[in-house]
């Protein structure tokens, strides 16, 4: 059996973002590795261009990751008109400023963003090897006192509640997910999609796919491909 830490993102608005495309902000249907990687480690409190901390952190993570059913997706179309003068606050700590000569300044941004809506996902982390640091455990302190504030995939999209939902023990990250789906209400339909890194346990009827989800921290690009599993879990009776 492993240890694993478990997490509950839940907000109103929620963005496991994709590939940008153009002023296209498309999500995906679970969380990339990367992203769970940054949220970690803003927890954590490192410095984004702190390269080889991030590298080792997404090396070391697996991660599953099991979505309550009727989530919605919405569409959001944000327009700013930006002055010479204004500058837009940054994740990397750096003022951003509009790129381009003094007739960019005429037109306002204008930008789409897929959002997931009141959506719940519950996520199992490990770490391999589980006692170099961080550990799981300096992990979970880090989300319960974060050194800075906690947004889920985008910054207007805050957490509702507490990010640590407890711990479970399994013998993989598909059993982790089955024993939260287990222990959750019954609801209707009862098939929560799910995806878990290939090699980590099976479902019948499930799917491996490659996602490309994996940052380059020194480059900040991604890039690669990883095998992961797809499909749907069942609510199971536990024996009493």
């Amino acid at each position: 059996m492993r240890r694993h830490l478990v997490l509950r993102l839940a907000s109103p608005l929620i963005a496991f973002g994709g590939e940008a495309i153009d002023n296209l902000g498309v999500i995906r249907d679970f969380p990339a590795l990367s992203m769970v990687t940054g949220l970690l480690a803003n927890a954590l409190g490192w410095d984004r261009g702190d390269a080889p901390a991030h590298n080792r952190l997404q090396e070391r993570l697996r991660l599953g990751c099991v979505l309550v059913p009727g989530a919605q997706r919405v569409q959001d179309f944000q327009t700013a008109q930006l002055g010479k003068d204004d500058k837009g606050w940054t994740t990397w700590g750096v003022p951003e400023e509009r790129a381009g000569g003094a007739g960019t300044y005429a037109g306002p941004h204008l930008r789409y963003r897929d959002y997931h809506a009141d959506l719940t996902a519950w996520v199992t982390l490990t770490l391999l090897p589980a006692e170099e640091a961080p550990t799981l455990e300096a992990l979970a302190q880090a989300l319960d006192k974060p050194a800075r504030p906690l947004f889920i995939g985008r910054k207007p999209c805050l957490p509702t509640d507490r990010l640590v939902a407890g711990w479970q023990d399994a013998a993989d990250l598909c059993s982790a997910l089955q024993a939260i789906v287990n222990a959750q209400p019954s609801q209707k339909p009862r098939s929560w999609p799910a995806q878990w890194p290939d090699g980590e346990g099976s479902q019948p009827g499930d799917r491996v796919l490659d996602v490309c989800d994996e940052r380059n921290w020194h480059t900040q690009l991604h890039g690669g491909w990883r095998p992961v599993r797809q499909g749907l879990l069942h609510p199971q009776e536990v024996p009493a």
